[in-house]
């Protein structure tokens, strides 16, 4: 399994420059409650790498994998990887690192 570590910073620069999708895999509650600007939800408990291969082949930027401390975001890179996709890449520190700095919630 090829993962690669992304920090706040490499994400804000992918999010300012508007070449990074954000998925989040935390469950409907914690996104509600509070998310990363732009990220979308797609909840590791029903994770369907079909639909994120849809999701990301429509958006075209790279997609990187986030939840609350990066442990579930490995789990769906897992899972993606498994089903055939080409991708690595997660926030290491998740929605707590992003939080914890002061950056903008949604």
């Amino acid at each position: 399994m090829r993962v690669v570590d992304l920090d706040r910073e490499t994400v804000k620069r992918g999010l300012d420059d508007g070449s990074m999708l954000i998925i989040d895999v935390r469950e409907p509650h914690e996104y509600a409650a509070g998310h990363i600007p732009g990220a979308v939800s797609h909840p590791l408990s029903s994770f369907d790498p079909r639909a994120v291969a849809a999701l990301v082949a429509e958006d075209g930027r790279r997609a990187v994998f986030s939840c609350a401390a990066g442990v579930r975001s490995v789990h769906a890179l897992m899972a993606a990887q498994n089903a055939g996709l080409d991708l690595a890449e997660h926030y290491k520190g998740g929605f707590k690192d992003w939080y914890s700095a002061g950056e903008t919630v949604d």
